[in-house]
């Protein structure tokens, strides 16, 4: 079994800073690609950012320039740096990553979600 727990949400005021955290524990054998995703009220769930298990790094337009993913892939772990907040990026974040479990098995796993909300 795999779980992947966030940490780091809550309440900041526009300008400021947040850093998300995303540890994966369980029967892990490998994880590819590790992702961000947030979900607004009334919207649609959108790719944030994500980083290959090599590195490489593609972001969303709207948050280039302002919030940064990392992992140690020591401690199975993910990190979205969030910069220069806006009351547009308030909305649950969620972690997710492709994971294998061994035997040639590949699996997606979700996050439960951690709320970031961008106010004064």
């Amino acid at each position: 079994q795999v779980q992947l727990v966030e940490s780091g949400g809550g309440l900041v005021q526009p300008g400021g800073s947040l850093r998300l955290s995303c540890a994966a524990s369980g029967s892990i054998y490998r994880i590819y690609v590790m992702n961000w995703y947030r979900q607004a009220p009334g919207k649609q769930r959108e790719l944030v950012a994500h980083i290959t298990d090599g590195g490489s790094t593609n972001y969303v337009d709207s948050v280039k320039g302002r919030f940064t993913i990392s992992r140690d892939n020591a401690k199975n772990t993910v990190y979205l740096q969030m910069n220069s907040l806006k009351p547009e990026d308030t909305a649950v974040y969620y972690c997710n990553a492709d994971i294998s479990v061994g035997g040639g098995y590949l699996y997606n796993y979700w996050g439960q979600g951690t709320q970031v909300t961008v106010s004064s």
